[in-house]
């Protein structure tokens, strides 16, 4: 047992040697590095300290900057196809080598950024080769030279806006951008490019000129060599074919071509034979070029001279200013910045928009049918309605439209429905209040309110000034010729707004000035409210106790009188009785 403790021991130190010698290399050794990061919540970050760490080098980040990437659907070869773009790459530029066998003998296996047979995505987020290659053109520009790989899109861990995100950060920060298909040229793939260009468009807050530069479209496993030849001839055919604009076709297809081609100021297409059938089944295949067929090597030493000689680089422009690495960084940063906020639109599956659309007409037809409604029955041209009519219409006709909105076939089921029934019923409660608003406007009396009210303050303070003249108070006479006079001025005001249409809001207060007169208008109207409020109460009080309160009163008050009646019928009595003794006295007094 102890040796075997021993020997486990001794495993694991040697297995933890090795790990720690590997990353060793890895580190040292030219790899991939992740600058745009996936998380866990389908959104992406820029780690800004791994992007510094390669670019900004004293003998880097003063060279104008060349950037190639390579995007398109997961488990389509693009790390495959960038892995012999490091074999041009380090045999051109770091070998200096100026031979055609830079792919490399047949026997080695390919390495680079990773990548592997199967199904499964390997690239997530988008890749930076950590050597950066440099050269120097024709013209004794010094440039730096970067490789990306991006992660595939369309696969079953990607949400549409991660798919647009990469797509689109990718080519607003590359040079040249391949947009690697496979088979053909098919409507959706350019469906979905413009998508993703308008994307990347939006985030640019496009200025009129073309936001980006070179497209390069890559079509793999081409099948019809008999119609189109491989490579650069037999690519722009097709391209010129597939982004063809006619009179038959219809607009959206036209609107599609047109904005595609306003996107890129150089658009190109090769076509790639398969690599065979080794490469596409095997398990164990590795790269080894003695496994690929000879038709795809040949073409394959055409393309990547094609992209990455010094003659066909092509540097990186924004607003037509070329690029310096340490600028290339500010960009890589603003651009991500824009991406993490919330300043662009959520992208959306063909699905969702179509049934988004859906639904927005159904809501449009609904409205349409409720507007129809309302028109005929409170319309411009008809007359006044009461309030209690005008609601009561409102309701059925809300009703209809609703049941018209319920019973209209729509995409996306009834809970992606809902928040659009929801809409609905909003913009015809909003339309209603405009539809109470015009009808109001139609009563004669209410429009004739505000003359009404200051013509009546004028006569009434009129009336207030002769009578107080004719008791001698002038100062309050006078007083109300000033109100009087102040009715008169703004009764005046009021009809110069009203048929003129100028000084609206002073307008606007004079009505809400007599609107308040109005509502206020006698201290009776108030003091006859209080009654009711009294009697009211006195009813709540009288239904709670179940005391007939009146009678009581009636009782308690008739009792008051009668009391009262009894105690005069004694004071008048008792005078009646010393009258009568004086009358008596005093005619003794007159005999004697």
């Amino acid at each position: 047992m102890t040796e075997l403790r021993n020997r486990g021991k001794s495993e694991l130190l040697k297995e933890s040697q090795v790990e720690d010698v590997y990353d060793d290399v890895e580190y040292t050794q030219p790899h991939a590095v992740p600058i745009i990061v996936a998380n866990n919540d389908h959104t992406f970050r820029l780690d800004e300290e791994a992007l510094k760490k390669v670019l900004l080098k004293d003998e880097l980040k003063d060279r104008y900057v060349v950037v190639i990437s390579v995007a398109g659907a997961f488990r389509h070869g693009k790390s495959f196809l960038l892995d012999f773009f490091l074999r041009y790459m380090n045999s051109k530029y770091v070998h200096k080598q100026n031979t055609s066998d830079w792919i490399g003998s047949d026997d080695a296996p390919l390495d680079g950024f990773s990548w592997k047979g199967g199904s499964e995505r390997d690239t997530t987020g988008i890749l930076m080769w950590s050597e950066v290659f440099l050269t120097e053109l024709a013209t004794g520009e010094k440039v730096a030279i970067i490789l990306l790989d991006t992660q595939g899109t369309w696969d079953s861990k990607s949400t549409v806006k991660e798919c647009a995100t990469i797509f689109a950060l990718s080519t607003m920060i590359s040079s040249v951008q391949i947009y690697n298909l496979s088979t053909n040229i098919q409507e959706d793939d350019l469906q979905h490019l413009q998508l993703f260009t308008e994307y990347g468009r939006l985030a640019l807050a496009d200025s009129g000129k073309t936001p980006f530069q070179r497209l390069q479209f890559l079509v793999r496993d081409w099948r019809f060599p008999y119609e189109a030849p491989y490579g650069a001839v037999g690519g722009q055919q097709i391209l010129a074919n597939r982004l063809e604009v006619s009179d038959n076709q219809h607009p959206e297809l036209q609107s599609l071509r047109r904005h595609i081609t306003a996107c890129f100021s150089e658009i190109a297409c090769f076509l790639m034979p398969h690599p065979g059938n080794k490469v596409a089944t095997s398990p164990t295949f590795d790269g080894r070029l003695s496994e690929i067929d000879s038709e795809f090597k040949d073409n394959l030493k055409i393309l990547v001279p094609m992209l990455l000689s010094p003659e066909n680089l092509v540097l990186k422009k924004i607003n037509g200013e070329k690029v310096k690495v340490r600028d290339f960084v500010q960009y890589c940063k603003s651009y991500m910045l824009i991406y993490e906020g919330n300043e662009l639109p959520e992208p959306k599956s063909m699905l969702v928009a179509t049934a988004e659309a859906n639904n927005l007409a159904a809501v449009a037809d609904a409205k349409d049918v409720y507007m129809q409604m309302m028109e005929d029955v409170c319309g411009g041209n008809k007359p006044y309605m009461k309030s209690e009519a005008i609601e009561t219409e409102h309701k059925r006709f809300k009703d209809k439209a609703i049941d018209q909105f319920d019973k209209k076939k729509k995409m996306g089921g009834d809970e992606f429905s809902a928040a659009f029934r929801d809409q609905l019923e909003k913009d015809i409660d909003d339309a209603f209040s405009q539809f109470k608003a015009h009808n109001e406007s139609k009563n004669i009396f209410k429009s004739a309110r505000t003359p009404a009210v200051f013509f009546a303050l004028a006569v009434i303070f009129y009336i207030a000034s002769g009578l107080f003249g004719l008791f001698g108070l002038y100062s309050l006479a006078n007083l109300c010729n000033l109100g009087m006079a102040i009715a008169f001025i703004t009764l005046m005001t009021w009809s110069y707004v009203r048929y003129s249409g100028e000084m609206r809001d002073v307008g606007g207060y004079i009505d809400e000035t007599a609107n308040f007169i109005w509502e206020n208008r006698s201290y009776f109207k108030k003091r006859k409210l209080r009654k009711q409020n009294q009697y009211s109460l006195s009813e709540h009080i009288k239904s709670c106790l179940n005391v007939d309160i009146v009678t009581i009163l009636k009782t308690a008050v008739q009792g008051f009188v009668d009391s009262g009646m009894q105690q005069m019928a004694v004071e008048a009595a008792e005078r009646t009785a010393v009258s009568a003794t004086r009358i008596v006295l005093n005619g003794k007094a007159h005999s004697s």
